[in-house]
C-alpha cells in the first residue's frame, strides 16, 4: 500500500500580488486567482499527502506569496522559488539573507522557456548564480520544452557539475507526435547518464495534444522510459496543478500516473518514485524534521 505520495508541481497564484506576464491575454480559466484551497477536494481524493508549489513567475513577490501560503497550509512541504540569476550578488544576497534560513525554501527555477534566448541559462552572470546554488546545495527546476533547452541543461551540467537538475514535465516529450523517442528520446538519455539530472513526470496531459481524449496508454511509454534511464532514484511526479486542468481533473492525471507506475514498478519502487526520490532531490519542511534541522 502506497502511503505517502508528494506532489512536487503544484502552483497557485494572486494576480493582485504579483505580477504573471505569460497570463497576459491569455483567455484559458487560467487567468484568474489560484488559491490553494481549491485544490483541496482532488488533492484528497487522488490520495496526495504533501506537496510543493513551484514559482509562477520571475519576480519576489510571487515567492512571497508562496512561502506565506506554505506556512498556513498543513500538506504543503516546501517551495521551489524564483532568484534573480542575472545578477549573482542579489542572488547570493536573497538566498543566504532570506531563503536559506526559511523552513520551506526547497530550491529554484526560471521560466526559461519564456525567455526569447533558449540559451538564457549560458549567460555568465547566469552560471556564476548556478554555481552559488551548488555551492549551497540548491537544486534547480529546468523547463526544457525544446530539445535546445536540454542541449543548454547539458551545457550547464558541463559548467557546473554538482548543480543538481530536475526535468520539468519530462522536457515536454513528443506525446503528440507520437515519437518512440526521437530527438528528445536521445537528448534525455544523454542526460541520464549524469547523476546530477533527476526527471519529473508532470504536464504529460496537456503535453499530449489531445487534452479531453488522452488516457493512461498515451503517456506510459514516455514515462517507462523515464525510469529505464533515470532510474526509479531520480524520478518523481507533479501534478502540474492548475495548469494541468487543460487536460483533465487533476484526479484523473493523478490516476493515470499512479496506474502506470502500479503496471511498471513494485510496491517499494512505487513509494521510491511517489516520495522518497523526491525528498532526495528538494529540501523540504519534512526532510528538516527528520534531520531535527527545524525545531
Amino acid at each position: 500500500m502506497i502511503e505517502k505520495i508528494i506532489d512536487t508541481h503544484v502552483h497557485i497564484w494572486d494576480l493582485g500580488k504579483a505580477d504573471y506576464p505569460w497570463l497576459k491575454g491569455d483567455t484559458s480559466l487560467l487567468n484568474r486567482n489560484w488559491v490553494i484551497s481549491s485544490l483541496e477536494e482532488e488533492r484528497v481524493r487522488a490520495g496526495i499527502t504533501e506537496g510543493i508549489l513551484v514559482q509562477a513567475a520571475g519576480n519576489t513577490e510571487d515567492t512571497d506569496h508562496m512561502l506565506q501560503v506554505a506556512v498556513n497550509t498543513g500538506w504543503i512541504s516546501g517551495v521551489v522559488v524564483w532568484l534573480p540569476l542575472q545578477d549573482p550578488a542579489a542572488t547570493e544576497r536573497l538566498l543566504t539573507e532570506k531563503y536559506l534560513p526559511h523552513p520551506y525554501f526547497s530550491g529554484v527555477r526560471h521560466q526559461i522557456h519564456d525567455e526569447a534566448d533558449p540559451r538564457w541559462l549560458l549567460q555568465q552572470p547566469v552560471i556564476d548564480s548556478l554555481k552559488i546554488l551548488a555551492d549551497h546545495k540548491v537544486c534547480f527546476d529546468v523547463v526544457a520544452v525544446k530539445p535546445v533547452h536540454i542541449e543548454t541543461a547539458l551545457d550547464v551540467a558541463a559548467k557546473v557539475p554538482s548543480l543538481k537538475m530536475v526535468f520539468d514535465h519530462l522536457s515536454q516529450p513528443p506525446i503528440a507526435a507520437k515519437q518512440r523517442f526521437g530527438h528528445w528520446g536521445e537528448l534525455m538519455q544523454t542526460a541520464s547518464r549524469h547523476s546530477s539530472f533527476y526527471a519529473k513526470i508532470s504536464g504529460l496531459g496537456t503535453a499530449s495534444g489531445n487534452p479531453t481524449g488522452w488516457s493512461k496508454d498515451d503517456l506510459r511509454p514516455y514515462i517507462e522510459f523515464a525510469i529505464q534511464h533515470f532510474g526509479v532514484g531520480r524520478c518523481f511526479c507533479g501534478g502540474d496543478w492548475p495548469v494541468s486542468l487543460l487536460a483533465g481533473t487533476y484526479s484523473h492525471t493523478w490516476t493515470a500516473y499512479r496506474e502506470i507506475l502500479a503496471e511498471l514498478l513494485t510496491a517499494e519502487e512505487q513509494q521510491q518514485v511517489l516520495y522518497q526520490s523526491a525528498l532526495n532531490f528538494y529540501s523540504t519542511k519534512t526532510q528538516h524534521k527528520a534531520d531535527k534541522v527545524w525545531k
